[in-house]
């Protein structure tokens, strides 16, 4: 079988744990070139993809190399959009790991620039297919909540002493901070299930000493539909709460811990090693019901790989990309939205 070559911009914690493991593991798809200036990531790169071209500047990737198929840009939030442009102008479809940009006008840039070029775009919004969502999606879809009122949702960690990354030590403008990197997952998730907002509320809290940008963040969402999502991120929570709580007119949905697929993943597992992937043990699957009337049922297993599967389907096949990247613009509006509602101007 024929195999799409994929480049991969960047091969820090993104490119190297979430994104090239996927990559490989589509029989589709095929890691061909890495683009790094780092000697020991070049090094691992070539450990880990045998044959991979690596590449020490993305300018040099798109102006030599001539046997790559698809761009995925997997450096800091700030140079996604700039790198995106370069790419789409260079004649490449592309992934954009999220968030999308560090403004939302800067990604509807993209998506017209694509648009314009006739050229497959897509934003890694992984989420989409963790076990907790995707049976948060299947409860929904067979109505087994009645109307939905509100939807609780929780990416936090306990991390009191900062590790010095971009991600803690960066600005708010230049895309660090805790709304951005979790938040782009949260916003999203409430996106996808319960459609357009009408209204936000946000708390932005910097707690740790050394870090610029927020480390502790509350989003309330009003959708059109009327549910109200109560989203949850922190690096300061000594304890955790419930992952996901669904609340409707007849049943409810809890469940704790995290989806396992990010754990793997960064354990050096990939999803074609023929062991079960993103499963989790009955003691760990959520409680449905109403009142005294509940049960514990079955957790879906989460599915990352059919991202790349999705990319593979809409170069090969013509299928839709597996995450429009419209969807990506309008949760970085509301992110901004909430920033600015957040910090309201000094008078």
């Amino acid at each position: 079988m024929d195999q799409l070559g994929v480049a991969v911009v960047g091969y820090g914690l993104a490119g190297s744990v979430f994104h090239a493991p996927l990559i490989a593991a589509d029989p589709r798809l095929r890691v061909a070139a890495v683009v790094t200036s780092s000697a020991e990531r070049a090094a691992q790169a070539r450990a880990e993809h045998p044959g991979v071209r690596v590449w020490g500047s993305a300018q040099e990737l798109f102006a030599e190399d001539e046997d790559v198929d698809l761009v995925v840009i997997a450096t800091p939030n700030r140079s996604h959009a700039p790198l995106a442009l370069q790419a789409l102008a260079a004649g490449l479809p592309v992934v954009v790991d999220k968030p999308f940009a560090v403004r939302a006008e800067d990604a509807q840039e993209v998506v017209e620039a694509a648009e314009r070029a006739d050229l497959p775009l897509s934003v890694f919004q992984n989420r989409r297919w963790d076990n907790d969502f995707l049976t948060v999606q299947s409860l929904l879809a067979a109505g087994e909540f009645g109307e939905v009122r509100r939807f609780e949702s929780r990416f936090e960690r306990w991390r009191p002493a900062i590790k010095g990354t971009w991600r803690e030590t960066g600005t708010a403008e230049e895309g660090a901070g805790i709304l951005f990197d979790l938040g782009s997952h949260l916003v999203d998730q409430a996106l996808t299930l319960f459609g357009p907002v009408v209204e936000v509320y946000a708390e932005l809290d910097t707690r740790r000493s050394g870090v610029a940008a927020d480390d502790d963040a509350f989003i309330a969402l009003t959708h059109a539909d009327g549910t109200r999502s109560h989203l949850w991120m922190s690096a300061v929570a000594p304890q955790l709460g419930p992952r996901l709580r669904v609340l409707g007119a007849t049943n409810g949905y809890t469940v704790a811990g995290l989806d396992p697929q990010e754990t793997a993943l960064r354990a050096g597992r990939r999803p074609d090693d023929g062991k079960p992937w993103g499963t989790v043990d009955p003691d760990q699957w959520g409680t449905f019901g109403a009142g005294d009337d509940l049960r514990t049922i079955p957790t879906l297993p989460g599915d990352y790989p059919a991202f790349y599967a999705g990319m593979a389907a809409a170069l090969l096949d013509g299928a839709p990309v597996p995450v429009d990247p419209r969807d990506a613009v309008e949760t970085l509006r509301i992110l901004e939205y909430a920033r600015h509602v957040a910090s309201p101007p000094e008078p």
